[in-house]
């Protein structure tokens, strides 16, 4: 396992930082934040790098996601930016998506079941990359997984996980959608039934509420969470945050 780790979000549509929210994408709105006065993905970085000390950072580029246009120079930028290490969704696809993002400083590369049209593509972005670069993000919609693979839409996540195993794949996220921006709170039975059944590192992506999720995640051995609402809306203390 390794060290917990609190993961500031950036999602990026239009170019710019936006405020997700239940996955509705086609209504977000630029992000506003008592932090920072725009919506500059490159400035809220430096920002939180600079004055709270964040150094890996979850972008989701819904430009690829939605529209196939993934941001290449705001990522450029990012991967430049001495001591940031960045965690990746560019709406990978397929084997082909991954070739044109290797020239840049990606940390991690989420692949994400919401766009993945095929096992065997994961299986061959994983011999392309090695199982040390690769998140797979669990994508659900209220606790169902939300994917193009015929064969687990709408199934239990723990039907997959079995797979995940098969595979070595050592790290996941749990990105529920629908808890995205709400600021649900809690720890769902179902994602302690997967901390039981897989023994790499999951993150856990929307619903965080208060710096008591945190510390029960944490209590829980999960690796890590994305935080967004919470961070930008003042809910939780940066400075909390970069204290634990």
């Amino acid at each position: 396992m390794q060290n917990f780790k609190i993961i500031p979000v950036l999602d990026i549509l239009n170019s710019k930082a936006v405020h997700a929210v239940r996955g509705e994408r086609e209504k977000y709105k630029s992000l506003k934040s008592y932090l920072i006065e725009n919506d500059d993905p490159i400035s809220i970085i430096k920002l939180l790098n600079l004055k709270f000390n964040f150094s890996s950072f979850y972008i989701a580029d819904l430009d690829a996601i939605m529209k196939n246009k993934p941001n290449f120079k705001i990522l450029n930028e990012i991967s430049k930016m001495e001591g940031i290490e960045i965690m990746i969704d560019p709406g990978i696809s397929i084997y082909d998506d991954v070739l044109e993002l290797q020239v840049y400083n990606i940390k991690y590369m989420i692949i994400g079941l919401e766009t993945l049209i095929s096992i065997e593509n994961l299986k061959k972005i994983i011999n392309l990359l090695g199982n040390q670069k690769i998140i797979l993000s669990i994508d659900m919609y209220k606790e169902k997984l939300l994917t193009k693979i015929n064969s687990y839409q709408n199934e239990n996540p723990l039907k997959i996980i079995k797979l995940v195993q098969t595979l070595s794949i050592d790290q996941i996220l749990l990105l529920d959608l629908y808890k995205v921006g709400q600021k649900l709170g809690g720890i769902s039975s179902l994602y302690l039934d997967i901390r039981k059944h897989f023994d790499g590192d999951i993150y856990i992506g929307g619903g965080i509420k208060s710096f008591e999720d945190i510390e029960l995640f944490y209590r829980n051995d999960f690796s890590g969470v994305l935080i967004g609402t919470a961070l930008y809306d003042g809910s939780i203390d940066p400075q909390k945050l970069s204290d634990f």
